[in-house]
């Protein structure tokens, strides 16, 4: 189980996309796993047929651990790898044992310690058994021999220069995902990440000059949901008479959990309430749905009040900040990453968009909705949640009224926006049907006093009572 670059100590496993027996080709997704909230494809580094699946669909594993093995054909076949196989068996006696590992590599070819360790002195037992081995059996071991060295090279990255192919480009698995669907050779592109590791901007940098945007990621989103509708209606089959069910904390849930409890007892939260008349907001809503400038893109109530939150927190920055409790710090923001709670079928996530302050209205309206649709197919990355500075909570889609969130951890405000209903109201001195809405914003309150939340959340009800504000004092 390769650690994709984002600290995490395991994964669970959602789906096999290949079972023992199959061929599998450099870079093509065998596994779908859900890490933390997101959930990823892995690739296989190796061409060859499939040996073995170490674990289930559903299991859950740490980082490091064999998770399938491969049998990589060093010429041939798949069943070439058997010849070699049986060689080091009869000469290296304190390793007969452990040489079937010797063909099980692992699913990202460098950083497990576990294969650096057990495979290269079998790699090197063996070269030196076949430059010792001059007598008449040599001509009938020399090439299993080669084929094991060339294997072991294969699976290490290591070993004698004249068995070794050209260095495979370090990337990790959603990188060599990315590639794969660019039609991009990972040989031909510069590193520019520690330790000479390719990083997507490398890849996007190569792809840049002859491609449009990659129109080939699409396709692969739909196979992410197919197993999550089965989750769902699971309870429906619970046999009559079951009284209670049990079901595992892990994955998405096990992640909330764990982020709720840090926030909540972590940072003192206190959420102040305000309902306001959002009639002409709504009506610029219709207006802009029929505007050239935002033809093609999905106006809604939410663009609006994101626009207006992103207004207060100019108007206001230092409510756009962190508490840095080991080096007794508060660090303000100078850029705004603006997060949105999305429902999806695994639970909620909470990704962002990053640099929303510097994005226009159309700009703005772009990145909500790749946003959201990312998150209901599941395809959301851990680098799409992680460095939120404010959150957007919109429990007006569930005919909720208000609430009181909980902060999203690392950030000193959320702001719930509730359902937005025909409401009578006191209109020019006549009580009129309006639409009206209630905000609640919750704030860390060691670093923003009520004040400055006061402020901000009757910034944005300014705003969306009178939406012209956006244009006076943005």
């Amino acid at each position: 189980m390769p650690d994709v670059g984002e600290g995490l100590t395991e994964a669970e496993i959602l789906k096999w996309y290949v079972q023992p027996g199959d061929t599998v080709t450099d870079g093509q997704a065998v596994c779908e796993v859900e890490t933390a909230k997101a959930a990823v494809e892995l690739p296989i580094p190796y061409d060859g047929v499939v040996h073995a699946l170490h674990f289930p669909e559903g299991a859950t594993v740490d980082v490091g651990a064999s998770i399938i093995a491969v049998d990589v054909a060093a010429g041939g076949g798949a069943a070439e790898p058997e010849a070699p196989h049986a060689e080091p068996q009869a000469a290296p006696e304190p390793e007969p044992e452990p040489e079937p590992e010797g063909r099980q590599p692992v699913l990202v070819g460098y950083g497990v310690a576990r294969s650096s360790t057990k495979r290269r002195p079998r790699k090197q037992a063996a070269a030196a058994q076949a430059a010792a081995a001059p007598g008449p059996a040599a001509p009938a071991t020399a090439a299993p021999a080669a084929a094991a060295a060339a294997i072991q090279t294969e699976m290490n990255g290591h070993g004698p220069a004249a068995a070794v192919p050209a260095p495979r480009p370090l990337a990790k698995p959603p990188v060599r995902k990315l590639a794969k669907d660019l039609g991009v050779d990972l040989t031909q592109v510069t590193p520019t990440g520690p330790d000479g590791i390719i990083t997507r901007e490398d890849v996007h940098a190569a792809v840049a000059p002859v491609q449009a945007p990659p129109a080939h990621v699409t396709p692969a989103a739909p196979a992410a949901p197919a197993p999550e509708p089965e989750a769902p209606a699971a309870p429906t089959a619970v046999p009559s008479g079951v009284r209670e069910t049990r079901i595992p904390i892990k994955g998405v849930r096990k992640a909330t959990a764990a982020a709720m409890v840090g926030s909540a007892f972590t940072a003192p939260h206190v959420t102040e309430f305000v309902t306001v008349d959002v009639t002409r907001t709504m009506r610029l809503v219709e207006e802009l749905k029929s505007d050239k400038d935002m033809a093609g893109l999905r106006v809604n109530p939410l663009l609006l009040i994101a626009k207006a939150l992103l207004v207060a927190i100019k108007r206001n920055p230092d409510v756009n900040a962190s508490w840095h409790e080991a080096d007794q710090e508060i660090v303000r923001k100078e850029y705004v990453n603006l997060g949105i709670a999305a429902a999806t079928p695994r639970g909620l996530i909470v990704p962002n968009v990053k640099d929303a302050h510097a994005m226009t209205l159309p700009q703005l309206a772009q990145a909500l909705a790749e946003l959201v649709a990312t998150a209901r197919e599941g395809k959301t990355t851990p680098a799409a949640m992680q460095g939120g500075t404010v959150t957007i909570t919109n429990v007006g889609v569930f005919g909720v009224d208000t609430g009181t969130p909980i902060l999203n951890p690392g950030e000193s405000a959320i702001l719930a926006v509730g359902a937005i209903k025909p409401q009578p109201w006191v209109h020019k001195g006549k009580v009129k049907p309006r639409q009206v809405t209630t905000l609640a914003l919750s704030f860390d309150h060691r670093l923003v006093d009520g004040e400055l939340g006061s402020k901000v959340l009757a910034d944005v009800a300014a705003i969306l009572e009178r939406p012209k504000r956006l244009i006076t004092w943005a």
